[in-house]
């Protein structure tokens, strides 16, 4: 059977206010969606996504380089990873590079999944019908009578996991918070503590001394995401699981810190390290090494994802953070959480249905950077999604 060939690419990318805010950093999160088209007449969606910075980098490179690199190469993800990257990693081999090849390779993904009449975890070898899910909260600046009430929610949810930041510059406030959190969930909810890079060797040792008597399933980040160096010799000494991998982009990467004993549980983000094809090569090599892989954000990929990892996993849901929760699905989305559980929902392909008709992205096929700024359909009252200028 001959495979159609790529015949279009084009992009928007898009500005999403979160009803949570991440911060007064971060009031909104980037994602650009990406069509590309087939000789056969048929369109595959896909995406990428930043939370503040380099989506108008990304979609210029999406738009220019990688549209010009694509056109006329078969529709087969892996064939079609392997030559852009070997075209594209002069300009970084992570990064902006990776960010713009996952919103290729995710349609492509969708593509092939819609084409064989089912969902991507389907299509990728579905090993489980049913994964748990693991709340999460960007939470660090929440007073605490604000995170307590989040973790009220989680419990009465039914989660069985939840994760918090943690990283404040005393350490006595976050084992107050902590201990807080824990008293209200209980001693049988797992619970994950996430530093997002906030300390050095010195602080991390001292702050995960007062930490450790709250249980934590694991510590996520301590140190300065490429200090590989730093985590194995905290990971020897701090006793507790160390969790990496959100800030690391390629394959390489992931398999130098697993030869190094650095890390307990791996975290691609489907965006960063360039879309589903490089994170099931992470995920087969993290089997090797007994480390399971318990993808990063973007649940609605993520989740599709978890259902056919080689090894027990959990997906995150940050709360109202999902494409649903920002408004950028029209109808049903591809998975359903209930009760602390992710299902699929059998939609084909990836499932993603944005609702963005009505909002004119980063320029037409050709990759002009010409924009206008109408309102997103299917938008929750009070936020709109709006085309980055």
């Amino acid at each position: 059977m001959t495979l159609p060939r790529i015949s279009g690419l084009t992009a928007r990318a898009f500005r999403v206010p979160l009803p949570r805010p991440w911060g007064p950093d971060v009031p909104a999160v980037h994602v650009v969606v990406s069509e590309v088209a087939t000789d056969d007449g048929r369109t595959g969606t896909g995406f990428t996504w930043t939370p503040s910075v380099g989506a108008g980098a990304v979609h210029a490179l999406l738009t220019q380089d990688c549209r010009a690199a694509v056109l006329g190469m078969t529709a087969h993800p892996e064939t079609v990873w392997d030559l852009l990257w070997h075209r594209l990693h002069e300009a970084g081999s992570g990064g902006v590079t990776t960010l713009a090849m996952a919103a290729v390779d995710t349609a492509l993904w969708d593509l092939r999944a819609a084409a064989a009449g089912h969902s991507l975890a389907d299509e990728l070898g579905r090993r489980r019908d049913a994964v748990p899910v693991y709340g999460s909260g960007v939470n660090l600046h929440y007073p605490l009578r604000e995170l307590v009430e989040q973790a009220e929610r989680w419990r009465k949810s039914g989660l069985s996991a939840v994760k918090i930041k943690v990283g404040h510059p005393d350490p006595a406030v976050d084992a107050e918070r902590v201990g807080a959190v824990r008293a209200v969930l209980g001693p049988d909810v797992l619970l994950m503590l996430d530093a997002n890079q906030r300390w050095d060797l010195l602080r991390a040792r001292r702050a995960l001394a007062l930490l450790a008597p709250h249980d934590p399933y694991w510590i996520e980040e301590p140190l300065l995401a490429d200090d590989l160096a730093g985590h194995v010799r905290l990971r020897a000494e701090c006793g507790l699981p160390v969790a990496v991998g959100e800030n690391l982009r390629t394959v390489h990467e992931f398999r130098r810190w697993l030869d190094a004993g650095a890390c307990d549980v791996l975290q691609p983000n489907a965006a960063r390290v360039g879309g589903v094809t490089p994170l099931r090569r992470i995920a087969d090599l993290a089997a090797l090494y007994s480390v399971p892989v318990f993808p990063h954000l973007l649940t609605d990929l993520s989740g599709q994802i978890a259902c056919a990892l080689p090894l027990p996993t959990m997906v995150e849901d940050v709360e109202d953070a999902s494409f649903a929760a920002l408004g950028l699905l029209r109808g049903e989305g591809p998975v359903a959480i209930d009760g602390g559980v992710l299902r699929t929902t059998g939609r084909p392909g990836l499932g993603l249905d944005f609702a963005v008709g009505g909002v004119a992205g980063h320029g037409p096929e050709d990759g002009s950077a010409g924009t206008t700024g109408h309102t997103a359909d299917h938008r929750p009252a009070g936020r709109t999604a709006e085309a980055l200028r």
